[in-house]
C-alpha cells in the first residue's frame, strides 16, 4: 500500500490511522531484529498521535495526505524528548529540546512518527554497517548491504514497516539505499528542504529528502517539507510548486539525455540494459532521447571527495577528543581531512565553479540525465573491493561514482526502481536535473514508473 493508498482507505474510513500505526509497530517488532532498520521506535508516543490523526479527519480538521500516515526519519533529524544518535556513540545521549524544520513539517501534516532509523555513523558511509547499533540488513537478502548511509530508512520502507523514511544525502546517501533495497530516494535541489536539526556531515553538501513506495509519494512528502526557513542559511525562496505528477504523465516535449561517456562503464550485468530499457519506455512516452557527451565526472568525484573530507572534519572537530569513540571506517575519514592542506581545498572549490559553468552546456541540450544509479546491485557484507574485467576498485569510491559528484553542486535527482538483476536483486536509475527542477523529475520518474515492472515486495 503506498501513502495515497492508505490516504484514501483512512478517509474512506476503510482503516484507521490507529490501524495503520499498529501495523506497523507490529511488523517492526517482527522484522527489526533481523533486519536492524531502527534505533530507537517510539511505540507510544505514535499511538497517541495516531488517536490524535483519526480524531481530527473524524471532525474534519484534514491536514492533507500524510494525515495519519506511520512514517519515520532517519537518526539524523533531531527530534524533542527522543534521543537523536546520529548513529555514534558520541550522540547517544542527546535528547534535543526541539524538532528538526523536517520533523515539524511533518508533524503539522499530520505524519504518525514510529522511530528513527538506523544509519552508517555519521552519515559517513555507504554499507549501514554500524559498530554500535548493529549493522542494517538489506530486506532483499540480509547478507547484503541496505546502502548507506540512509539504509535503516532503505530497508524499513523496503520491509513495509513505514509508508516513508527521511534520509539524508551528501555524497549518495538517499539514493544509495533507494536502489539497493528497491524503493524511490529523492534528493531535492540543495536549499529546497531545511535543513535546520539535521546533524550535519558537510556544510555544503548535505540535503535531506525522503524515501518511499512511489514515485508519488515521494511528491507528496516534498510538497509537506518544500519552503523557505529563516533558521537555515542556506534554504532557498526559490518558490514551491505542486510536485505531484499529473496522473499517467506524458513526457512530450521533455528532452532526456542519455550519457555516452562514464556513466555505462564498469557496470554489473544487467544495468545498462535496465537503464536502456527505461530510456525506450521514456521515449514511448513522449521524450526525446539525446546522446550527450558530460564533463569529466571522475573529476568531479575527487573534487566532492576533497571538500567533503575537509568539511566533515571541520564539522566533527569540536569532539576530537572523543575520535577514538567513533567506528573504525569513519575514524579514518575524518583524519584524512585533517591531512589536507588549505590550498587543496581552495582548489577544489575553484574547480567546482569551473565544472558547474561547463555543466551549463548540459542543460542548455537536456532538461533531465538518466543515468545507473548505482553500478552493481547491493553487495555481499563485508565486501570491499569491486572486481571487474580490467582490475579491481574500492567499494565505496567505485560504487558511488555515478551518485557523488552532483551533490557538488546542489542539483536534484531520484532513484526509482528499474528491474532486477539476474540474481534478482533491485536496480535504480537515476534521473538528475538541473536546479529547482523536482517537478519535472519526478514527472519524468512518474511516466517510468507506470511503464516499469512494479517489483513485489521482497520476501521476508
Amino acid at each position: 500500500m503506498t501513502i495515497r493508498e492508505a490516504a484514501a482507505a483512512l478517509r474512506a474510513r476503510r482503516i484507521s490511522s490507529v490501524e495503520l500505526t499498529k501495523a506497523a509497530l507490529d511488523r517492526i517488532a517482527r522484522y527489526d531484529h533481523r533486519l536492524r532498520a531502527f534505533i530507537t521506535v517510539t511505540g507510544d508516543e505514535a499511538l497517541a498521535a495516531a488517536r490524535r490523526a483519526d480524531q481530527e479527519l473524524a471532525e474534519g480538521r484534514d491536514r492533507g495526505p500524510l494525515h495519519g500516515i506511520p512514517v519515520a526519519v532517519k537518526d539524523v533529524f533531531a527530534t524533542r524528548g527522543v534521543r537523536t544518535t546520529c548513529g555514534s556513540k558520541i550522540f547517544a545521549d542527546y535528547v534535543p529540546d526541539f524538532d528538526a524544520a523536517v520533523v515539524e513539517r511533518l508533524r503539522a501534516a499530520g505524519a504518525v512518527l514510529v522511530g528513527k532509523t538506523n544509519m552508517h555513523e555519521l552519515a559517513y558511509g555507504i554499507t549501514s554497517a554500524n559498530p554500535h547499533y548493529g549493522a542494517v540488513c538489506n530486506p532483499w537478502d540480509p547478507e547484503r548491504v541496505p546502502g548507506g548511509s540512509s539504509g535503516g530508512s532503505g530497508a524499513a520502507v523496503a520491509a513495509g514497516m513505514v509508508f516513508m523514511a527521511m534520509g539524508s544525502d551528501t555524497g549518495g546517501s538517499i539514493r544509495i539505499p533507494a536502489a539497493w533495497c528497491g524503493v524511490v530516494g529523492l534528493k531535492p535541489t540543495f536549499g529546497r528542504v531545511s535543513r535546520y536539526g539535521l546533524l550535519p556531515l558537510d556544510f555544503t553538501l548535505d540535503h535531506a529528502g525522503p524515501l518511499t513506495r512511489s514515485v508519488h509519494d515521494a511528491a507528496l512528502v516534498l510538497n509537506a517539507l518544500a519552503g523557505f526557513d529563516p533558521r537555515d542559511d542556506t534554504s532557498s525562496r526559490h518558490p514551491v510548486e505542486d510536485y505531484v505528477p499529473p496522473e499517467d504523465p506524458s513526457l512530450q516535449g521533455i528532452r532526456i539525455g542519455l550519457p555516452e561517456n562514464f556513466y555505462f562503464t564498469r557496470v554489473a550485468p544487467g544495468v545498462a540494459e535496465a537503464v536502456q530499457k527505461a530510456a525506450q519506455l521514456a521515449e514511448q512516452a513522449g521524450a526525446t532521447i539525446i546522446p550527450v557527451r558530460v564533463p569529466d565526472v571522475a573529476a568531479m568525484n575527487q573534487i566532492s571527495r576533497i571538500i567533503l573530507l575537509v568539511e566533515a572534519a571541520a564539522v566533527m572537530q569540536p569532539y576530537m577528543e572523543r575520535w577514538r569513540e567513533i567506528g573504525d571506517d569513519v575514524r579514518l575519514l575524518l583524519e584524512q581531512g585533517l591531512l589536507l592542506s588549505a590550498t587543496d581545498y581552495v582548489q577544489a572549490q575553484r574547480l567546482r565553479r569551473l565544472m558547474r559553468e561547463e555543466y551549463r552546456k548540459v542543460w542548455r541540450q537536456v532538461h533531465c540525465l538518466l543515468t545507473p544509479t548505482m553500478p552493481i546491485p547491493a553487495p555481499r557484507r563485508g565486501e570491499t573491493h569491486l572486481r571487474w574485467e580490467d582490475g579491481t576498485e574500492d567499494l565505496r569510491p567505485g560504487a558511488t561514482r555515478f551518485v557523488r559528484a552532483i551533490n557538488m553542486f546542489g542539483w536534484p535527482a531520484l532513484s526509482l526502481p528499474c528491474g532486477l538483476d539476474p540474481q534478482g536483486l533491485p536496480l535504480g536509475a537515476q534521473i538528475i536535473g538541473p536546479p529547482f527542477s523536482e517537478a519535472r523529475i519526478l514527472r519524468v520518474a512518474a511516466a517510468l514508473e507506470a511503464r516499469l515492472p512494479r517489483l513485489a515486495p521482497p520476501a521476508l
